[in-house]
């Protein structure tokens, strides 16, 4: 055990909790209608919850088990033979345990952004469960656990992701997408973000929380994790100024929510690459980001008209994908391992994605009621409010 490193993955779990609670539920919640925003927080929280336990009852296991390259199996199951003294590399591997951790909870996290203000809350939390279960866990043992897409059984060069645009960003992306598709558009689409100071609070936090996120994916306090870190910041900044340009020329005025959704788009794409590229290319990722997200989430609007509510698909989906095959350019990586892999999991996510939301949809109901939808998700489902403008 190497106690820097020991450390700095303590810090850098903390920190990609955070993106998730109360970055990612502050940045969602504030995009919707005040009507909405505790259904939101509470997606989130919940998701957070189970999916917690879900990681150590199966979903560790599944990842990080040393089964075939197709799944770990269980040997690992609710951490069986693992104690504080048994390591991973050069850390406990109950530290590495709860550092994946934090991105399975933020994984299915992700994806509450394309169904909010309409789904039913039975649905997220049987559908989260599945997902992350039978698709997220194998994924990333493919790509992160010696599997598939790293054992060589495909490729000679195992497919490079750094920190996870293939793993998290396209899985996220293609599954929200699927679930926009087969929900169905929101019955009022016309208003606006009901707090865009929120959304710019909780996209600081995403922005500080992906220190961690991509820096802590070195698994190590060294310059390789220094330099994760700085490319990661270049990006965001980089893509946050594309992104508001591209809007002022488009549209006239460049807006914060824009702004600080050009921040996210530039930290997903350099996420697979910021173990492998420097400053300069982070700065080019970036710039290119902040546009082609943006054209995306017109695209998926006004081109295919999904009801994708909060870009997921455009800003996490687009720029994951984006970020991989930029590493064939800037990081020394395979054309044929980072393509091959983005098309197998990508292909692999849409096949098992449509199958779980038509099961779980025979289970409990994937929509509300349009009652519901009109009044708002929070006093009908959840008891609650976020405002009372009565006292």
């Amino acid at each position: 055990m190497n106690g820097a490193d020991t450390a700095w993955i303590i810090v850098a779990t903390a920190l990609v909790l955070f993106m998730t609670l109360p970055g990612l539920a502050l940045f969602y919640g504030g995009l919707v209608r005040s009507r909405n925003v505790l259904s939101v927080f509470m997606h989130n929280y919940a998701i957070a919850c189970l999916m917690s336990v879900l990681w150590l009852a199966f979903g560790y296991s599944i990842a990080f088990g040393d089964g075939n390259s197709y799944w770990g199996g269980l040997d690992k199951m609710f951490l069986m033979g693992v104690d504080g003294d048994s390591l991973s590399g050069t850390l406990p591997e109950v530290l590495f345990f709860a550092f994946q951790m934090t991105f399975a909870v933020i994984t299915p996290a992700l994806i509450v952004g394309a169904y909010v203000e309409r789904i039913g809350f039975g649905f997220v939390l049987l559908f989260s469960s599945l997902w992350m279960l039978l698709v997220y866990a194998p994924v990333v043992h493919w790509v992160w656990g010696g599997g598939l897409l790293a054992d060589g059984t495909l490729f000679a060069e195992p497919v490079k992701d750094f920190a996870g645009g293939i793993v998290v960003h396209e899985t996220a992306g293609i599954a929200a997408l699927v679930i926009a598709f087969f929900l169905g558009a929101r019955k009022d689409q016309t208003k606006p973000p009901h707090n865009p100071g929120m959304v710019m609070i909780g996209a600081a936090m995403l922005w500080v929380g992906w220190f961690g996120f991509n820096g802590g994916s070195q698994l190590a306090a060294d310059g390789g994790a220094a330099m994760a870190l700085t490319v990661t910041h270049i990006s965001a900044a980089t893509a946050s100024l594309t992104w508001a340009l591209w809007e002022k020329f488009k549209y006239g005025k460049a807006s914060l929510v824009g702004l600080v959704t050009g921040t996210i788009a530039g930290l997903a794409s350099i996420t697979p690459a910021s173990g492998f590229v420097g400053p300069v290319e982070a700065l080019i990722i970036g710039a290119i980001a902040g546009v082609l997200c943006q054209e995306a989430v017109n695209f998926i609007r006004n081109g295919i008209k999904i009801d994708d509510t909060l870009d997921v698909f455009a800003v996490h989906g687009v720029g994951g994908i984006f970020g991989t095959i930029m590493i064939i350019f800037f990081g020394d990586g395979s054309a044929a391992s980072q393509l091959i892999s983005l098309a197998v999991v990508g292909a692999f996510t849409l096949v098992v994605t449509v199958v779980l939301v038509k099961i779980c949809a025979l289970i409990t109901p994937l929509r509300v009621d349009e009652e519901t939808e009109t009044a708002g998700l929070d006093l009908p489902v959840h008891g609650e409010r976020a405002y009372d403008f009565t006292s």
